[in-house]
């Protein structure tokens, strides 16, 4: 079984969506989740969420995941508190979707900021610690679109691709020291960001998934889970597409 007990597990954005379902799932296996997130409201809300469902309290961050500073003060703050970190998934991300001829600047960097520096920032601030401890698993959260690209996404398919690039190298350099890196390339998963699509948008996904569904969070949730579970130990420096079979 895949128990994560005494386990801590820093999660970005984790107050809703797919962050909040890593957590809630990965708490449900008996570790301390510690949730980081720019939206105040919404992460006391997770952790009343977390408490009610599964026992386990949650410590929470508000955090800018791309300003370094903010990033070493959550991760000090974590390890002030619980002393150790052994899972980082790094989750938050955003979308700022436009044709490249008339993305903004701002809409690429924004974009590229908080998906993949963030990345960058707290696995440098991370595996400091996990390096010590000779443990850890490290999850970043990429894209089947940073596998295959899509119009009007240059730059999230970027920051994704990035994602990816960035778990290898991660992978390679952290492996002897017992510490994992792995990302998951979820491919359209029902969340607020789906929910805005219209039907016809919506019908022609469909269309291209055998499995003829979208994704929910906790397919997910489910795989992070995995990833971040000592039964994972043999697996580092690989993309998990949970696409319903999208990308083959």
């Amino acid at each position: 079984m895949l128990r994560l007990d005494n386990k801590v597990a820093l999660i970005t954005g984790g107050a809703r969506g797919i962050g909040k379902a890593i957590a809630m799932t990965m708490a449900a296996q008996g570790a301390s989740p510690v949730l980081c997130d720019i939206q105040e409201p919404l992460l006391q809300e997770a952790r009343e969420d977390i408490k009610s469902k599964t026992g386990q309290d949650s410590l929470t961050f508000v955090c800018d995941v791309a300003n370094a500073k903010q990033v070493e003060e959550t991760v000090k703050k974590t390890l002030d508190s619980k002393s150790r970190i052994d899972i980082l998934v790094n989750n938050a991300g955003i979308t700022r979707d436009q044709l490249l001829a008339t993305m903004s600047e701002n809409d690429w960097d924004s974009v590229l900021s908080i998906n993949l520096k963030s990345v960058f920032l707290f696995t440098k601030s991370v595996s400091r610690i996990m390096m010590k401890q000779r443990y850890g698993r490290i999850v970043n959260m990429a894209s089947i679109i940073g596998v295959m690209g899509n119009a009007g996404q240059a730059n999230y398919a970027a920051s994704k691709g990035g994602v990816i690039a960035i778990t290898k190298s991660t992978a390679r350099e952290l492996g002897k020291r017992g510490v994992t890196a792995n990302a998951i390339a979820p491919g359209f998963i029902q969340t607020a960001m789906t929910d805005k699509l219209k039907e016809e948008h919506r019908q022609a996904l469909l269309s291209q998934i055998p499995l003829a569904r979208l994704g929910s969070p906790q397919d997910v949730a489910n795989t992070a889970l995995f990833l971040a579970s000592d039964e994972a130990g043999y697996i580092n420096g690989q993309v998990i597409q949970v696409c319903g079979g999208m990308l083959t």
